[in-house]
């Protein structure tokens, strides 16, 4: 899967995450972004959907979503049941820009990209501060990696395993083509997974099994393609119209098993706009240099060619 290069906004070989700006970080505008979201049309009955415009009114700016998942079955479990186990890690961490007219841009944040914290002298994987400081200190660290502007991302969700396999399962399940046979097996976490290459119809059971699964040679650049290609493959299940009257209930129940400061309407609002154009989902990869030896398994971002364009903030 081709991703597109970033411009030297971007560029940033290590993140100084500032803590002292993690407890307004997440607060995230819930009063400034209330003008964003049209009020919706309470008359349009499920049945009366016949496309995704019908859904709900979009956004009227562009918005920018922090999406973490979490490696517990729900945010709230004070230990994540896998290994090594623990409180929750973030297994993958994207930005979301869901932009009026515009296509869906994802930023992929490599989880095991090296930030430095002040007052420590090592540095941390990016996927690791979540344990340490939650989703404030997540959406700091990010808006250091990525530029963002203050205020952004302007919503988060955190969503664990389980909150994961009800999703798919909400859907029945999805057509997903896994790019290579993933079989592994560990008795201290209960997890056996089996799936065979190539497309097959999967449930949530097997959909937290690709997305978890870590092939020895690919590393985690192979696990965040095989995120890239499930978040393709639901674009493609959720805008399929026999699915819009789904819609309303699959965001009410994924919302319940997620720690979020997104509302139902807001939801349908960002999957209206999101969903106007499910072919042009632009995905773009942060580079990482090659593995140090002196900080396996961190590794930094990489430097970029000057003059090239690539994933915009918001404005």
């Amino acid at each position: 899967m081709e991703s597109r290069p970033l411009p030297r906004s971007l560029r940033r070989r290590r993140a100084a995450v500032r803590l002292a700006s993690a407890g307004l970080g997440v607060a995230l505008g819930l009063g400034a972004l209330a003008l964003i979201w049209p009020r919706a049309d309470r008359s349009l009955a499920p049945q009366a959907l016949g496309s995704v415009a019908d859904l709900a009114k979009p956004p009227t700016r562009p918005v920018t979503v922090l999406v973490i998942g979490s490696d517990a079955e729900r945010p709230a479990d004070p230990s994540n049941g896998a290994a090594p186990p623990g409180p929750a890690n973030s297994d993958a961490l994207l930005l979301l820009r869901v932009q009026p007219g515009g296509p869906l841009q994802l930023l992929e944040l490599p989880i095991e990209a090296a930030v430095q914290l002040p007052g420590q002298q090592r540095p941390q994987p990016l996927g690791g501060l979540y344990r340490q400081g939650g989703v404030a200190l997540v959406a700091d660290a990010v808006r250091e990696l990525t530029g963002l502007p203050p205020g952004q991302p302007d919503r988060y969700v955190v969503i664990g395993r389980a909150g994961l396999r009800q999703l798919i399962d909400g859907l029945g399940a999805i057509d997903v083509s896994p790019p290579r046979a993933m079989r592994y097996s560990d008795r201290r976490q209960k997890l056996s997974i089996d799936l065979q290459a190539g497309l097959q119809r999967l449930d949530g059971q097997q959909v937290e099994h690709m997305v978890r699964y870590r092939d020895p040679l690919a590393g985690e650049e192979g696990r965040r393609q095989q995120q890239q290609q499930l978040l393709r493959s639901l674009m493609r299940e959720l805008v399929q119209t026999q699915r819009l009257p789904q819609l309303s209930a699959l965001a009410r129940n994924v919302l319940a098993d997620a720690d979020t400061n997104l509302s139902e309407g807001e939801l349908l609002s960002l999957l209206a706009a999101g969903l106007a154009q499910p072919d042009a989902l632009e995905v773009t990869d942060l580079p990482l240099l090659p593995s140090d030896p002196r900080h396996k398994p961190l590794r930094e971002l990489a430097p970029l060619p000057q003059g090239v364009a690539g994933w915009q903030a918001s404005p």
